[in-house]
C-alpha cells in the first residue's frame, strides 16, 4: 500500500509534438495527441515517479468546432474554443474521435489504454460530469443501445419531475457570443437552462453557456438511472475511478445512491468529488460517501495566499489571512476529515504555480509542495508538466495568456514535449542534470525535476509520510530562536520508529531555526528518547528561502 499519487494529464496536449502551434489553430493547424502516446514508456514513467493513479482529463466525447478525425462539428456560437471545453458533454458514452489513430477504432484504443494502465501497474481515473451536458448533447451520433437524456421529455412545461432538463416554453435561447460571419445563430427552442444554475433563456458571458443543467428532481427518477448507466458502463470497462465534476450542483441524494449502488458491484471504484464548500466535507465524506475531497477552498487556498504574500511582498505586515498560521488552521478545522482530502498546487483549473500569477519561478515551489504532499497521508495530486516548472504563459487562444494550460485550444506545450523525450530515453531515471539537459531538458527544467521526483518518490516509499501520525511544532515554538510563525512551518511524521520533522520556509530569507519537540509529542507519537533526542534537546535547521527540508529524526 502507498500514499496515493494521482497523475493528471491532458492526452490532447500530452501526445501532441507540433513545435509551432498557431494561436486560435485548428485541428488541423495544431494537431492532438492521441492515445497511442499514452504509451508503455510512458506509463513507467509516471509509476517510477511514484504515481498510483492516473487521471486522464478530456476523454469522454465534447462538443468541438473541428470536422477533422471523425469530429461532427457543432455550433461555433457555443463551443468555448477551437477545440472545446472537455466538460461540454456531447456522448456520455464514446470518447473523443480525434484521439485515436482510427477515429473509427476509439473506443477499442481507449480500451487498450486501460490494459497499458493496468499492466504498468497504475489505476486509472476519468470525468463523470453529472451536472450538465453539451448544448448539441445527443445529436452528434450517439452511442447506439443506451439511453439518451431528454429524449422523451415533455417539453410543454418548465419543470416535470420525469424531465431530464428545464425548458422555457415559447422563449429562444440568445447566447452572449456573436454570431459568426456567414452562418446563422445557434437556434434552442424552447430555451433550456444554462449548467451553472443560470435559470434563464439569457446566459451571459461569464455563464457556462456552452452547457445545458440536468434536472434530478426531488426523488428518485429515470435520470438517476441513466447517469447509473454511465458510470456502469465505464467501470465495467475496467476504469478505476472518477473524478466527479461540481458535485455542489447536483442533489446529494443522488450521489449517495449512486456511490453506494455502484460499490456494491465494483466495490474498489473510488469517487473524487470537485467540492468548494469546506462546510460540507464531512456531509460529502461521511453521509454520501465520497472516498476523497478537493482541498481548494482549504490547504490549497491556504498556501496559494501565503505563497503570494511572500513573492510579491511589498513591506507591509502580514495579515493573519497571509499568514503560515492559517496551515495549522486548516487541519485543525479538518480534523479527522485529513486523510480524504486531495491536495495539490496545480490542476486544469487553477493557474500553474510557475507562472508570473502564482508563485512566479518554478523553484519556490518547495515549501508549499512539502506542506501539502508531507504534512499528513492525504492523497496528493500532480499535474502533467508540474514536475519540469511549466508556467502556463502560451497565448493559446481562447484561454489567453492566463497562467494556465489551456483546455479549450489545439496546442502544443513545449516543456511537455522535452519532457516527453526523456521519458522516451529512459535518462529520468538518472536524475542526473547533465544527462538530462542532455536528454532535452532546459538545465531549469533539469534542476527542478530531479528535486521535484525525489520528493514524490519518497512520499511514495517513506513509511512516516505514508502511514505516520502528524505533529504541529509551530505553536511550542512561537518564541524559538529564527522561528517566525507567519513564514515558517515545521511538523513531525512519526510511523512505528521512525520520525522525520519536516521544515517549510516561506520567506525570501534563508531560515536558521532552531526548534524543541515538546514532551507531550514523544508521549503521543511514541517517540523513543535517546541522548540525542529527547524533550529538552535542541535541532538546529537551516531551510533555503521559499524551500523544505527533511530530517530524519530515528
Amino acid at each position: 500500500m502507498q500514499k496515493p499519487i494521482i497523475y493528471q494529464m491532458l492526452p490532447r496536449i500530452w501526445g501532441n509534438d507540433r513545435i509551432r502551434p498557431k494561436k486560435n489553430g485548428s485541428l488541423a493547424d495544431n494537431g492532438s495527441g492521441k492515445f497511442s502516446d499514452i504509451d508503455k514508456e510512458t506509463l513507467e514513467y509516471i509509476k517510477w515517479l511514484g504515481c498510483s493513479h492516473v487521471w486522464y482529463t478530456g476523454i469522454l466525447r465534447h462538443s468541438t468546432q473541428a470536422s477533422e478525425d471523425g469530429c461532427m462539428p457543432s455550433h461555433p456560437q457555443f463551443v468555448k474554443g477551437k477545440a472545446g471545453s472537455p466538460y461540454a458533454i456531447c456522448d456520455y458514452y464514446d470518447v473523443n474521435p480525434y484521439l485515436a489513430d482510427n477515429p473509427q477504432d476509439r473506443l477499442t484504443e481507449f480500451e487498450q489504454l486501460i490494459k497499458r494502465t493496468h499492466e504498468a501497474g497504475l489505476k486509472l481515473v476519468i470525468d463523470f460530469v453529472p451536472n450538465h451536458v453539451s448544448r448539441d448533447y445527443g445529436k452528434v451520433n450517439p452511442v447506439p443501445g443506451h439511453p439518451v437524456l431528454g429524449a422523451e421529455d415533455d417539453k410543454t412545461v418548465h419543470w416535470k419531475a420525469e424531465n431530464d432538463f428545464y425548458y422555457y416554453v415559447g422563449e429562444k435561447l440568445t447566447l452572449p457570443t456573436p454570431v459568426p460571419k456567414g452562418m446563422k445563430p445557434y437556434e434552442e427552442c424552447p430555451a433550456m437552462a444554462t449548467g451553472n444554475n443560470c435559470y434563464n433563456p439569457s446566459p451571459g458571458i461569464n455563464d457556462w453557456y456552452e452547457t445545458v443543467k440536468i434536472n434530478y428532481g426531488d426523488n428518485h427518477t429515470a435520470t438517476w438511472d441513466k447517469m447509473y448507466d454511465i458510470i456502469d458502463f465505464w467501470a465495467g470497462k475496467g476504469v478505476d475511478g472518477f473524478r466527479c465534476d461540481m458535485v455542489e450542483l447536483v442533489p446529494p441524494q443522488f450521489f449517495k445512491w449512486l456511490i453506494s449502488s455502484i460499490k456494491a458491484k465494483y466495490p474498489e471504484t473510488i469517487f473524487i468529488a470537485e467540492v468548494y464548500k469546506k462546510e460540507l466535507y464531512g456531509e460529502y465524506i461521511r453521509e454520501i460517501g465520497f472516498d476523497y475531497l478537493y482541498d481548494k477552498s482549504g490547504l490549497y487556498d491556504t498556501l496559494r495566499t501565503v505563497v503570494e504574500k511572500n513573492v510579491n511582498d511589498n513591506g507591509m505586515p502580514i495579515e493573519l489571512w497571509q499568514s503560515a498560521t492559517g496551515i495549522t488552521r486548516n487541519w485543525q478545522f479538518l480534523g479527522d476529515l485529513q486523510p480524504y482530502m486531495l491536495n495539490f498546487l496545480e490542476n486544469h483549473d487553477e493557474q500553474r504555480f510557475a507562472s508570473e500569477f502564482f508563485g512566479k519561478e518554478a523553484r519556490n515551489t518547495f515549501a508549499p509542495l512539502y506542506v501539502s504532499l508531507y504534512l499528513n497521508t492525504a492523497p496528493f495530486m500532480i499535474y502533467f508538466g508540474e514536475e519540469t516548472g511549466e508556467c502556463g504563459m502560451d497565448e493559446e487562444g481562447f484561454s489567453g495568456c492566463d497562467g494556465r494550460t489551456t483546455i479549450f485550444d489545439w496546442w502544443s506545450v513545449s516543456s511537455i514535449r522535452r519532457l516527453r523525450k526523456v521519458i522516451a530515453s529512459g535518462e529520468y531515471k538518472t536524475l542526473n542534470v547533465s544527462r538530462l539537459v542532455k536528454g532535452g531538458l532546459k538545465r531549469e527544467e533539469a534542476e527542478l525535476f530531479c528535486r521535484f521526483a525525489e520528493s514524490i518518490r519518497y512520499a511514495s516509499v517513506d513509511k512516516a509520510i505514508k502511514f505516520g501520525t502528524t505533529y504541529d511544532l509551530c505553536y511550542c515554538n512561537a518564541g524559538s530562536e529564527g522561528f517566525d510563525k507567519n513564514r515558517h512551518y515545521i511538523f513531525l511524521r512519526d510511523y512505528e520508529e521512525h520520525t522525520v520533522l519536516v521544515a517549510a520556509n516561506f520567506s525570501d530569507k534563508e531560515a536558521r531555526m532552531k526548534i524543541s519537540i515538546p514532551e507531550h509529542a514523544f508521549e503521543w507519537m511514541g517517540i523513543p528518547v535517546t541522548e540525542y533526542l529527547n524533550p529538552g534537546s535542541c535541532i538546529e535547521v537551516t531551510v533555503p528561502p521559499m524551500d523544505g527540508t527533511i530530517i530524519k529524526l530515528s
